[in-house]
């Protein structure tokens, strides 16, 4: 190779090895720990909800590989190597307790379906804050009361919202109507009725 091509080829090797490093620093945004933050959640899951019929007994830490949680009863992930919840359904597993507030950790999930079991107290006013790109969500057949949080108009992405056979009281927020996405609505059987 002669050395007039040497030199060109070697800057444009290292132009591609080495990272740029902009002129003036600034503060890179921290992106969630996605291996870590999903572990959190369910760890939290696991810990603050009782579970009489032991549905969650696979549920165990111990293997901390990539992946590892996904195949957890009740758990599906983005990929199968990698530990980011995509969605819990835990339908009918017989949880008792409030809605867990250490689900914010599993931020991406799109599918939270917790229906069919015995949870009690309000639905949390931050659900659609921790988790805001759920799709559908599913607390029907609880004991949750309270309002339906106007909040819920938050989780943008919502096409299905379903709170019935609960007892849930009050209005319906006027603010679900900015839902545009939102498909399948169902609040039936609560409070009184």
């Amino acid at each position: 190779m002669s050395p007039g091509l040497l030199l060109p080829l070697l800057l444009l090797l290292l132009s591609i090895a080495l990272p740029l490093t902009p002129a003036t620093t600034q503060p890179v945004p921290a992106l969630p720990v996605v291996q870590e933050d999903d572990v959190r959640c369910l760890r939290g899951v696991k810990r603050h909800l009782r579970d009489p019929n032991v549905r969650l007994s696979s549920w165990t830490f111990a293997n901390t590989s990539a992946g590892a949680i996904c195949d957890f009863s009740g758990v599906s992930c983005w990929h199968p190597q990698e530990s980011r919840v995509v969605a819990l359904e835990l339908s009918g597993y017989g949880l008792q307790g409030a809605v867990p507030s250490h689900l914010r950790y599993c931020w991406a999930t799109t599918t939270l379906d917790l229906s069919n079991n015995s949870l009690e107290g309000p639905i949390p006013p931050a659900l659609c804050d921790w988790l805001p790109y759920l799709v559908t969500l599913d607390l029907s057949g609880n004991r949750l009361s309270g309002p339906i949080p106007s909040e819920l108009a938050n989780c943008v992405y919502l096409n299905s919202l379903k709170l019935s056979r609960n007892a849930l009281s009050g209005k319906i927020p006027a603010s679900l109507s900015r839902l545009s996405r939102l498909r399948t609505l169902d609040l039936s059987h609560n409070g009184d009725n």
